[in-house]
């Protein structure tokens, strides 16, 4: 071992410097210290063999308190990062790896270092990527869209309205030394039974669905769950219903696989089942909420397109994303759970009543086509998160997920309440889709309206829309122009408090557009 040296003891200086990148991180002073410390160490900033400051030096250095000092130095004690010499004190290990690498270059060493500027490449990648994944047209939204008064956006998440004490605790448990004997292993072929059990025994049934465990395979999002299916059943040419306003996410998956996608009517009832169909081998809907009309499929309507889907052969990809989030006293049960003749695969998401970082979906369908999902997902993610599954699978079967979904249902009624009030007061001659469940409303402004430049002048004015022209096959020029009316306002990322303000705003904003020369 060699000697051990000081290292800046009492320079207050250095340890500011050290700790300026942390000290006002959202983490607890024990976790801000002991990541800096650690960083610290293994970029090499404190060499090993290296005194620290006493607990007491540093504590004064840094404001904070000796305790937790104590603490964190103990933690790494522990941990073999720091080594202690009675009366002398503690000093920084000498097995640390570093996160330089040395490499010999010539009669030189060369350090690799994250702050070196990029090497130039004599690669086109742009000729080399498909250019389809660049050009095709996505939902945007700001990265920094907490930072605005009134996010009317559609899916995100309200911490407010989420269970975290609850969740914290399942989490707690699924660590449990057993529980771990399960979620540690290796799943690519499987899924956690225990969030197989919950979905099928408890999720399911509540939209009129019995399905066996080999009649389940668990996604990264419902998303995830597309995306498998397309890869297993479409190529180029097949024929495809996606409906027209839907979904881009899924149209942009589908015509990765370079499916013909055929545009399907939606009304005040849903999609339209017509002589559109005839030639389709897949029909993909929304029957729930309607994305993004949040229109929800009739019970007639459900029935012509089974009767549809059978006399001209075709599957239906149904996706169930947000039926977890209606607040409909009117329960619509799920075309799968009508379905008579086995044409109905299910893709459902848990994603949007939990939160939508936690990416946990689900497909049910026949044991064969589950079987051939399991072997894509494996050479695709391999299997989800399996911690996760567990975790999941406590907080439904301790009912925390039914009990959140009761106060998820009764806050979105009252903010659409608010929202459909307030847009009828300050903007009374723009057109609303009636909604009766969902987390989101489908605006049509007047014909002088385009969303997108609306979305512009609104966000000056804190506001966020989401403009519709995204939503249709066609963009909103020439023919199609009229696509640029329609726009999207969530109101899951928005109390109910700032609505009434926030419409106002988009009012001002509206107003302010229409009097720009044109």
């Amino acid at each position: 071992m060699g000697v051990v040296q000081e290292f800046g003891k009492l320079d207050g200086v250095l340890w500011s410097a050290l700790w300026a990148p942390y000290k006002n991180s959202k983490q607890s002073l024990q976790t801000q210290l002991r990541q800096m410390l650690v960083a610290s160490m293994l970029d090499g900033v404190l060499p090993a063999l290296t005194y620290l400051p006493s607990t007491r030096d540093l504590a004064a250095a840094l404001g904070i308190s000796r305790k937790t000092v104590m603490i964190v130095y103990q933690q790494l004690l522990d941990e073999g990062y720091l080594c202690v010499t009675p009366r002398l004190g503690y000093w920084v290990g000498d097995v640390l790896p570093t996160n330089h690498l040395h490499l010999a270059q010539g009669s030189a060493a060369q350090t690799i270092r994250d702050d070196l500027p990029a090497r130039s490449s004599s690669v086109d990648w742009s000729r080399r990527m498909s250019s389809q994944l660049l050009n095709q047209r996505n939902i945007d939204k700001p990265s920094n869209w907490r930072d605005y008064a009134y996010p009317f956006l559609y899916g995100q998440f309200d911490a407010k309205l989420f269970p975290i004490a609850d969740w914290r605790l399942c989490c707690l448990r699924a660590l449990n030394l057993l529980e771990s004997y399960e979620w540690g292993q290796d799943m690519f072929l499987r899924d956690d039974p225990a969030l197989v059990q919950q979905i099928r025994t408890r999720l399911l049934p509540r939209r009129g669905i019995h399905a066996t465990e080999q009649e389940i395979i668990i996604t990264v999002g419902s998303q995830q769950g597309l995306f498998l299916l397309a890869d297993l059943f479409f190529e180029a040419g097949t024929r495809v219903g996606i409906e027209n306003p839907g979904y881009p996410d899924a149209r942009n998956i589908f015509l990765r696989r370079r499916a013909d996608l055929v545009p399907l009517d939606v009304d005040g009832e849903g999609v339209v089942p017509n002589e559109r169909m005839r030639d389709l081998a897949y029909a993909y809907v929304t029957p729930s909420h309607q994305c993004p009309t949040t229109v929800t499929l009739s019970m007639d309507r459900r029935e012509a397109l089974l009767e549809r889907a059978k006399q001209d052969n075709f599957v239906v990809i149904e996706d169930d994303y947000e039926t977890e989030d209606g607040w409909s006293e009117e329960a619509v049960p799920a075309l799968k759970s009508l379905d008579r003749d086995g044409r109905v695969i299910y893709v459902g998401s848990l994603s949007k009543s939990l939160a939508p970082g936690l990416r946990m979906g689900f497909v049910v369908a026949p044991p064969e086509v589950i079987k051939a999902l399991h072997a894509l997902r494996r050479l695709n993610i391999r299997h989800p998160n399996a911690f996760g599954q567990r975790t999941l699978a406590m907080f439904l079967s301790l009912g925390h997920h039914n009990a959140m979904l009761r106060r998820l249902s009764q806050e979105h009624a009252e903010r659409a309440a608010v929202l459909v009030k307030a847009m009828a007061a300050q903007l009374p001659d723009w057109e609303i889709q009636s909604t009766t469940g969902g987390s989101a409303l489908w605006v049509k402004g007047p014909p002088w309206l385009n969303a997108r430049a609306l979305n512009e002048v609104a966000q000056k004015h804190g506001v966020l829309i989401e403009p519709g022209d995204v939503f249709f096959l066609d963009d909103a020029t020439g023919p199609h122009r009229e696509n640029a009316r329609y726009f999207r306002m969530g109101f899951t990322a928005i109390s109910e408090s700032a609505i009434e303000a926030g419409v106002r705003a988009l009012r001002e904003a509206a107003d302010e557009l229409r009097g720009r020369p044109r």
